[in-house]
């Protein structure tokens, strides 16, 4: 369904009671609500949890934003690494309102946030700057944002920099992305190609939106590094991260348990940047565990 949000409109799927334990669940770049798999959501219903999960701003069936027109990302690179002004067109500040205004239209006062990579970037934002509205944060795969952290391996730059061989072509964007995926994902867990083809093959075919998620890059960046604001979270924080991941290296997870009072960490052996499927029990013990302490 579609709802206003912060001046625009967001898609939105609400899942489980309504009297059940608000869970807000954000994506990371490029990625759509279909990012958190079905099955994954009814585990997290049959806890006692009323999951939401929207499309980001830009991406999916929410409000577009190609008037910005398409980010130079090399230039801005090369801004970002020169610690220069970073050109974005909203900022993940924004995207932390959007996640406000889910909340408003549905009627929800405070929830527990889930966010994931980008979506946990978000996260953090939103619960400095709506402190009243979170009640736990699980941050999953992410980062503050600290420049002294490693960064991803060359060959995960590499696979997140590269492109379609047609855009056009929806098979070749699928292919695409199944390369990317298995660039960056579990090398313990492995989804199988069949299984990532036929989960990318919806996705695409529900939207794509690649200027969006260029745009999305830029806000990361533009965001810089969120360590001094971290010490204003004050809720019952889980963090989540794969020992294994090459995009967001383990470094980063250490870093944000060690900047926000009172976060645990649960750090993953052969977990990389994605969700397996083998993992989800894991997953919805770490959230649960949060929103127990809140």
């Amino acid at each position: 369904m579609q709802i206003p949000s912060n001046g625009i409109h967001l898609e939105v799927e609400d899942h489980g009671s309504a009297s059940g334990e608000p869970l807000l669940l954000i994506m990371g770049l490029g990625m759509q609500l279909v990012a958190w798999h079905e099955d994954f959501v009814q585990s997290l219903v049959a806890r006692g949890f009323r999951v939401i999960r929207f499309d980001n701003r830009d991406i999916g069936l929410s409000k577009n934003f190609d008037d910005l027109g398409v980010p130079s990302l090399g230039w801005n690179s090369l801004k970002y690494m020169m610690r220069m002004k970073v050109d974005s067109g909203y900022t993940l500040a924004d995207m932390a309102n959007d996640a406000a205004g889910v909340l408003d239209a549905l009627g929800i006062q405070s929830a527990h946030i889930c966010g994931a990579s980008m979506g946990g970037m978000i996260a953090q934002q939103m619960a400095v700057r709506h402190p009243t509205r979170v009640k736990s944060l699980t941050l999953m795969m992410t980062t503050s944002g600290a420049r002294s952290l490693p960064g991803p391996t060359m060959k995960a730059r590499a696979a997140l920099m590269s492109r379609p061989a047609k855009s056009s072509d929806i098979d070749a964007v699928v292919a695409h992305y199944v390369g990317l995926y298995n660039a960056i994902g579990s090398p313990a867990y492995p989804p199988g190609n069949e299984w990532l083809t036929k989960r990318l093959n919806m996705s695409v075919r529900r939207s794509h939106r690649p200027q969006g998620t260029a745009r999305q890059m830029m806000a990361i960046a533009a965001d810089g590094d969120r360590s001094a604001l971290l010490s204003r979270i004050k809720v019952p924080t889980h963090v989540l991260h794969g020992a294994a991941d090459p995009l967001v290296p383990v470094q980063a997870g250490h870093d944000l348990a060690r900047k926000i009072t009172g976060a645990e960490i649960d750090v993953i052996p052969g977990m990389g940047h994605d969700l397996p499927m083998a993992l989800w029990p894991r997953f919805v013990a770490g959230i649960s565990t949060a929103a127990s302490r809140a």
